[in-house]
């Protein structure tokens, strides 16, 4: 399933959201830029390998970074268009109301501890790994799990890809509840000595999800409300008074016909300096 749009409204932009978008859009084109050599180089400094990040191994990279800041750095790198657009879409799709629910300042914190829950989450249970990883999917999956807290029943557009495209309205929590069961399934199936999606890291931070809502969400945002209550706080937004709008006093304009228009307007001389010699012509203007 491929959610494309909820009925959600919300109360001011997401800045956040739209910023971060713009980012991993803008370093995936820098990596492209980079060529295969260069961008494998950029993965294995800017990516968090398990083994670096706890001392087991020496990093290699050709960025002289903290292992730590890896945490960081991981979360806007991608490994490819299908990555990144799977990402941003999710992202897009209920990154707005999460954002809307606590605040730009908050979001930024509640985003970044997401991510680096999930990248923890993948690192702990394979600490040798020498894998890097790459990807915002772990700090989205917290917007998820968010979400779910917050508006399980607001109803998603989703596209359902069986034998043919066709589309369903489905409540968040029938979307988001198959698509974290999906993740568990995958991550107690995968391989970790290879390569591939980092399924623990979505579970991870998910998880963090969940359990930081309620920490970082507005006191007059109730959890488990769904889109009835953000509807109902959008058009109180809407309903309150707003100031008067004062006219000016001033001429009124008044619509005047070309064939009331003088002569000289209608068929002015050509070019805006009046001949050498001659006196300028002097018309009275309509509007007075």
């Amino acid at each position: 399933m491929i959610p494309l749009h909820d009925d959600n409204p919300v109360r001011e932009r997401a800045v956040v959201v739209y910023l971060v978008i713009g980012l991993c859009v803008g370093i995936f084109l820098w990596q492209l830029g980079l060529g295969e050599r260069q961008g494998r180089a950029v993965v294995a400094s800017l990516g968090m390998i398990p083994a670096e990040l706890f001392g087991l191994k020496r990093p290699t990279g050709a960025f002289a970074i903290p292992e730590w800041s890896t945490i960081l750095t991981s979360m806007f790198l991608h490994g490819g268009v299908l990555h990144l657009a799977g990402n941003m879409l999710f992202l897009w799709v209920f990154g707005n109301n999460v954002e809307d629910a606590m605040g730009h300042l908050r979001f930024v914190a509640f985003y970044l501890l997401c991510g680096a829950a999930a990248a923890l989450a993948q690192a702990l249970v394979d600490p040798g790994s020498p894998i890097p990883m790459i990807g915002a999917s772990g700090a989205i999956a917290g917007v998820l799990g968010a979400y779910l807290l917050l508006y399980p029943q607001a109803r998603v557009l989703t596209l359902i890809p069986f034998l043919l495209f066709y589309t369903v309205r489905l409540p968040a929590w029938v979307v988001l509840g198959l698509w974290f069961g999906a993740q568990i399934v995958n991550s107690l199936t995968a391989d970790l000595s290879k390569g591939g999606v980092a399924w623990l890291a979505h579970v991870g931070g998910f998880v963090a999800g969940v359990l930081l809502i309620g920490l970082f969400k507005r006191r007059d945002v109730a959890l488990l409300g769904g889109a009835a209550d953000m509807q109902a706080s959008y058009e109180a937004l809407r309903a309150r008074p707003r100031p008067p709008i004062v006219e000016r006093a001033g001429p009124a304009l008044t619509r005047v016909k070309l064939r009331d228009l003088p002569s000289t307007i209608r068929h002015p001389r050509a070019g805006s300096v009046p001949r050498a010699g001659s006196a300028p012509v002097r018309t009275r203007s309509p509007w007075r």
